[in-house]
């Protein structure tokens, strides 16, 4: 699918490649089957990105997705948080990409989710539709917390909603987050980094950074679906995904 593989590449990280393919990410849009609203309301958010300074953009990307865990890109992180079932649910899922035929680097992290997107996109529209309803409560407040930072990043989540087919009650997800702390501010930020630092400082691991450096080969695009083991479905710890799933389909 086309428009998700799009819209994948405009949730990753903005470099000059992008920029570059701005008129072919308009055809793309132009040829595909999403309504008339939300094609305008993407055409928009294509030509101010592209036309805007590229630095301004990875600056407001940033802000936006890498300070704090409000808008994070990482799935399991409004799943799971730091609990210990994060890690085990991070292993099956690359199970679950090797059993559809793709390697992740050392890098990627699997539950990235322009990785995820892109990967939806190479396995038929059907399975594209079922991947994308497994995530929907994670759509549903990302998409929420973006209308609520008045960003144009908004409009990708919501487009990802409609893809779904699942129903969320929208509105009482804002009631919920109306109150919520932004956890982006200096203050905040100092408070994690010091929660963390001892962990930090103890941490062997190599590097996971997470970015788009390993997409699925045309090997891998295969009509193969497997489902995130129903992760979201089993989650209960969070009357904010309770609210998400009450009207799914």
């Amino acid at each position: 699918m086309k428009i998700l593989q799009l819209l994948s590449l405009l949730l990753d990280y903005p470099l000059q490649t992008l920029v570059d393919a701005k008129d072919d990410l308009l055809l793309v849009v132009d040829s595909s089957t999403i309504d008339a609203g939300d094609k305008a309301a993407i055409n928009q958010f294509i030509h101010a990105r592209c036309e805007s300074d590229l630095m301004d953009w990875q600056s407001d990307y940033d802000g936006l997705f890498e300070r704090g865990r409000s808008l994070s890109l990482l799935i399991f992180e409004h799943i799971h948080g730091e609990s210990r079932d994060r890690g085990q649910a991070m292993v099956n899922l690359v199970n679950q990409y090797k059993q559809a035929g793709l390697e992740l680097g050392v890098k990627e992290l699997p539950d990235y989710l322009p990785l995820y997107m892109e990967f939806l996109s190479t396995q038929g529209e059907q399975n594209t539709q079922i991947g994308l309803e497994e995530i929907a409560p994670v759509l549903a407040v990302l998409a929420c917390r973006a209308d609520q930072r008045k960003t144009d990043y908004a409009v990708i989540f919501h487009i990802l909603l409609k893809l779904s087919r699942a129903e969320v009650d929208l509105a009482d997800i804002r009631d919920q987050i109306s109150n919520e702390k932004r956890d982006d501010t200096a203050k905040e930020l100092d408070k994690v980094w010091e929660e963390e630092m001892v962990t930090f400082m103890g941490n062997d691991q190599a590097d996971t950074g997470c970015g788009s450096g390993n997409r699925p080969s045309e090997q891998q695009r295969r009509d193969h679906f497997i489902p995130l083991n129903n992760e979201l479905q089993n989650n209960s710890g969070s009357k904010l995904f309770a609210a998400a799933t009450a009207k799914r389909v």
